[in-house]
């Protein structure tokens, strides 16, 4: 199953029944009064946000979404049944946007979020209800109104306490399978993660993180490059950062250029995002390109600069239980 955070489609609302022409007919009252019963109203169509889905994967195959129609109405004044509605879910983060015109109609940020999207057509009014003084046996009922049907388009940004970031290859992925429940496909190449990861970060029973391995940002993200734009947008609704540096990639000095050029794309995309609350950590401490003492050099200028920073081997697993200790102090604190 692959990951999909947009979607196109369409939804209906159910018809309302059409009212009923009936009259009453009963032994030795030949000419009874009119019993023709209402019309069902249409069913209705609702969305539902569901924390078990981290995907809207399942809209590639389906795209049109319909409610049931309500049932006409029938003699003896017996109304139409209603129709059924249709409950459409969606996982957690799901913005739900006017396919035409984009404006952003509901934003589902919590699990079990409900709305009714679109209501059914109201059932037609049996012709018992068109009775006068000088028509006593109507002979028409209404019809039933129909539903409505919208375009809509669904845009997913995943909601995490967490969204590990960083350049192509560094480190993201091992990391993600060592801090977490996640088993994500590890490769080395270009965009090593096509798309993000979610894990949980269990300290006890009571006490989690939800972490996103947000894809790797490569200069010009923000601007669509390697669908940067698409993959930012998931660091939107994190609270807290990771951002993952290979320090054996980036020498003399580069090691800062990587961590700017990153910087950079969360400032272009949102400013906001490069203000949220970001943990440095410097991962591949096992290469043993770096002595320790330029290492604690490292770890020194980040602090100054105002960053919470370690150093590990997400390879190893060196360095991980004061991570581990570091993102539970986070996770009390949140």
């Amino acid at each position: 199953m692959g990951f999909v955070d947009e979607a196109d489609i369409t939804v209906k609302s159910g018809n309302g029944g059409a009212g009923c022409v009936s009259f009453k007919r009963e032994r030795f009252i030949p000419k009874g009064g009119p019993d023709g019963g209402d019309g069902g109203k249409g069913g209705d169509v609702l969305i539902k946000a569901s924390d078990k889905l981290y995907s809207l994967y399942d809209f590639d195959s389906k795209r049109f979404f319909k409610a049931e129609n309500g049932r006409p109405g029938s003699g003896k004044n017996r109304a139409g049944r209603k129709g059924r509605d249709i409950e459409i879910f969606v996982p957690v983060g799901t913005m739900i946007k006017d396919g035409d015109t984009e404006e952003l109609l509901a934003d589902l940020t919590y699990n079990n979020q409900k709305i009714v999207f679109l209501e059914g057509g109201n059932g037609g009014k049996g012709n018992k209800h068109f009775t006068t003084s000088t028509n006593r046996a109507p002979k028409f009922a209404q019809k039933g109104q129909d539903g409505k049907e919208k375009r809509l388009k669904l845009e997913l940004k995943l909601i995490a306490d967490i969204g590990l970031i960083g350049l192509p290859n560094v480190g993201k992925s091992t990391l993600l399978s060592r801090l977490s429940n996640a088993r994500p496909q590890i490769a080395n190449y270009a965009f090593t993660t096509l798309a993000p990861n979610l894990g949980v970060i269990a300290f006890d029973e009571d006490l989690s993180l939800t972490i996103a391995d947000i894809p790797g940002l490569v200069e010009g993200a923000s601007n669509g490059k390697g669908l940067g734009h698409r993959f930012l947008q998931h660091i939107e609704r994190t609270k807290t950062l990771l951002h993952l540096i290979d320090i054996h990639s980036a020498p003399s000095g580069g090691i800062l250029d990587d961590f700017l050029t990153v910087q950079k794309e969360l400032r272009k995309s949102s400013p906001s995002l490069e203000k949220k609350r970001q943990i440095i950590v410097l991962n591949k401490i096992d290469l043993n390109y770096f002595t320790k003492e330029d290492i604690d050099t490292l770890l020194h200028t980040f602090i100054q600069k105002g960053y919470e920073c370690t150093a590990i081997s997400a390879l190893t697993g060196d360095g991980i239980k004061n991570l581990k200790e570091l993102l539970k102090n986070l996770a009390l604190s949140l």
